[in-house]
């Protein structure tokens, strides 16, 4: 009686909670400032990094040479826990210090 009661429960209970499964989240677009300048591996940027925070996080750090880039990316990667491919990590580092790079 019991466990026909639980079903019961669990049948009714499920499709609410795969729907609420399904709910998204539409962040505002970035502002101007916040655009990222064109380069080899922007685009890799903007798939790795920007499906956790704005491009004005990055356009806002502190320039660079690649060692303190890489720094930064694998902070994102092992205490943030960003999803960044291994293949990608070395294209992303030399496009962070080739756009934000040390002013020259």
């Amino acid at each position: 009686m019991k466990r026909a009661l639980l079903l019961g429960i669990l049948a009714l209970a499920l499709p609410a909670v795969a729907a609420s499964a399904e709910k998204t989240i539409a962040l505002p677009p970035d502002n101007a400032h916040g655009a990222l300048k064109p380069g080899p591996g922007m685009e890799l940027v903007q798939a790795n990094c920007l499906i956790c925070h704005s491009t004005d996080y990055i356009v806002m750090q502190p320039r660079g040479d690649a060692k303190q880039w890489q720094g930064v990316v694998t902070k994102m990667m092992k205490i943030f826990g960003a999803p960044i491919p291994p293949e990608d990590e070395k294209a992303i580092v030399d496009y962070l210090a080739s756009a934000y790079g040390p002013a020259k």
